[in-house]
């Protein structure tokens, strides 16, 4: 997978499951349709494992154990609620849904990086302006425009390395420890750890209800939905819970006295429980996460660059103020030399 998904990438992938699903919808069976994708994907890196796919489905294999089989160039997630659709007969629903997830996550980022364009250059423009040509104006050093440049470059540095850093870490490709550490520190970021734990209880929602209504036994279901989470504080408890289970004791109350699910999860699943309606009320808890986490995640999209304003802003006044301190300084030490 690539090292971070831009917007056009997930609009891709969008495209691949909705064609798919456009296919599969109309008859067509899935190894057709792969073929048919596979002479013209949407994306010219997705020709090589949709022809592995094929390959793979041709020799026995199931299309989820194809993708297993194939893994690196598609998350857990996908292949948790592709698998849910192809125990129910629902494939089609299963990669719909995935379409819609991935569209609104294109939107999202292309949202973020459209706001972040012009607060990011201001800041460069910040640093070229305040921190080196001023000071070297006003001294007797003559630099030159690469001298300049590399200065930037290295007063900058810092926040390249940083946002590089922070890109690597979030990838899923690291290790359950890499990606418990991660989890446990954002929670401590206001907003950002709050948008994560929300969406990963809508992908639990998701995938649960999906594998449910598939026929998967509760205990596999939580299993697989847990995964999809890619969250390994949920994880961790639902693995914890696999002997209660079979001893018979039910989700709802494990559910409850666990102290990774928020109470109004732990309501609505139990209440779904009770009544019978256990996939009304995890669709119910899919969509109210989905748009938390999605809500949040825009507002950081918006306050972003609102606080790289006034970091800007901040910079600005303390160097004016400083400018003008020294500007006064020399013009009082004139003053007491007349």
């Amino acid at each position: 997978m690539s090292l971070i998904l831009t917007p056009g990438q997930l609009t891709r992938r969008a495209e691949l499951y909705y064609q798919i699903a456009q296919l599969t919808a109309a008859g067509i069976g899935v190894i057709q349709a792969l073929e048919t994708l596979a002479r013209n994907p949407p994306s010219r890196s997705f020709r090589q494992p949709l022809q592995l796919l094929i390959q793979r489905i041709l020799e026995g294999d199931t299309f989820t154990g194809a993708l297993r089989a194939t893994s690196g160039w598609l998350p857990q997630f996908d292949i948790a609620l592709i698998e849910a659709g192809e125990r129910s007969g629902r494939i089609d629903g299963s990669l719909r849904a995935l379409a819609d997830y991935y569209t609104a996550r294109a939107k999202l980022t292309k949202q973020m990086i459209g706001q972040l364009i012009y607060p990011v250059g201001l800041v460069h423009f910040a640093v070229l302006v305040f921190l080196i040509i001023i000071p070297f104006a006003g001294s007797q050093f003559s630099a030159s425009l690469p001298m300049l440049l590399g200065k930037a470059i290295l007063i900058l540095s810092p926040l390249y390395l940083g946002t590089a850093f922070l890109i690597y870490a979030m990838q899923s490709k690291h290790g359950q420890s890499w990606r418990a550490v991660i989890e446990s520190a954002l929670q401590y970021i206001p907003m950002l750890g709050a948008a994560r734990r929300a969406m990963a209880l809508a992908r639990l929602a998701l995938a649960l209800e999906a594998l449910l209504s598939a026929g998967v036994n509760i205990i596999e279901a939580w299993s697989f939905a847990a995964e999809a989470t890619a969250s390994p504080a949920i994880c961790r408890a639902v693995a914890a819970w696999q002997p209660s289970l079979a001893e018979g004791r039910t989700p709802a109350e494990l559910v409850r006295e666990s102290g990774a699910f928020p109470e109004i999860f732990a309501n609505f699943y139990a209440s779904g429980e009770v009544s019978g309606k256990l996939d009304e009320s995890l669709r119910r808890l899919h969509s109210y996460y989905h748009d938390e986490g999605m809500r949040k995640l825009e507002a950081i999209a918006a306050w972003t660059p609102r606080l790289i304003y006034a970091i800007v802003a901040v910079i600005i006044a303390i160097k004016v103020i400083q400018f003008y301190g020294a500007y006064f300084n020399q013009l009082g030490a004139l003053t007491q030399g007349f």
